[in-house]
């Protein structure tokens, strides 16, 4: 399928602010569904890092769902003719903690709108940069990368893989489940059915099993990454999802030790030692 880039063009640009407040509940339900040593909280407390993506979610009418279970494109992201949407990665920098409590803002801009060739046939990557302030000023910045694609011709060979060649300091071996993911895309209010639907994303989108979502995979990341390092806090962090991770198999969350240049890379591999997820933390000693 041939895309034109200019075609979305005015699209570049477009901007959605959405106003929140960090509630308690969710903070314990996603505590809950990780299994997390701190199952409560309370107003105050310091919002774990990347939970921010409990808050806020868009009450799409279930009239405005796309068959694939998003909202239908068109609205605040643009209409990219492509039916496969993946997350591809994200970049961070915090600036100051949220707390639950908190009453937040987040204003939302398309930042650049691109076309490659890949080996599959086109892609479309959608870059969308964030903003969350709360009363006391900014709090972190995002950018989030989308990419569309076509679904996969019958038969057609599957993509190379690149294996993983970095020796880890720290791994954990994880189990996902549909239960699992069910949960998060509950908490995420995320109706993308590769998440749910066995029989959507292996008859439709080609799949082999359910997909583990790619936010969930960093927050697993992030959280195993500052449970070894409790002394250090992340000033910024990165992710790119590479390949996807499905519920057939268990995974390994992997981190290097933080070097001189206080960075450290963080990864998820599969069964197969296939490299899915690469990302990298700057941190800080606590002061």
């Amino acid at each position: 399928m041939q895309i034109d880039v200019s075609d979305y063009e005015d699209w570049i640009g477009k901007t959605q602010e959405i106003e929140d407040k960090l509630e308690v509940s969710p903070l314990n339900r996603m505590a809950a569904t990780l299994n997390a040593r701190r199952r409560e909280y309370s107003i105050g407390e310091k919002v774990p890092t990347l939970w921010h993506w409990l808050y806020f979610l868009e009450p799409t009418p279930q009239s405005m769902l796309a068959t694939d279970g998003h909202a239908k494109k068109g609205e605040f992201l643009p209409p990219i003719t492509l039916p496969r949407r993946m997350w591809a990665g994200s970049r961070f920098s915090f600036k100051k903690s949220l707390n639950a409590g908190d009453k937040v803002i987040r204003t939302s801009h398309i930042k650049d709108i691109s076309v490659k060739q890949g080996k599959t046939g086109a892609l479309v990557f959608v870059n969308v940069a964030h903003e969350i302030k709360t009363n006391s000023g900014l709090a972190l910045l995002e950018e989030h990368d989308i990419v569309y694609r076509d679904n996969p011709n019958p038969g057609a060979a599957p993509t190379p893989s690149k294996k993983s060649e970095i020796k880890p300091d720290f791994s954990e071996i994880f189990t996902p489940d549909p239960v699992l993911l069910f949960r998060y895309s509950a908490l995420t209010f995320n109706g993308h059915r590769i998440h749910y639907d066995r029989e959507y994303v292996t008859q439709v989108e080609g799949y082999p099993g359910l997909v583990v979502h790619g936010p969930l995979l960093a927050t697993l990341l992030i959280d195993r990454f500052q449970n070894n390092n409790m002394n250090l806090t992340i000033r910024s962090f990165e992710f790119r999802a590479l390949q996807p991770v499905f519920d057939l198999n268990p995974f390994k969350i992997c981190s290097t030790k933080v070097g001189e240049d206080s960075k450290a890379t963080l990864w998820i591999e599969d069964h197969l030692h296939n490299l899915c997820m690469l990302a990298s933390v700057l941190t800080e000693v606590n002061k």
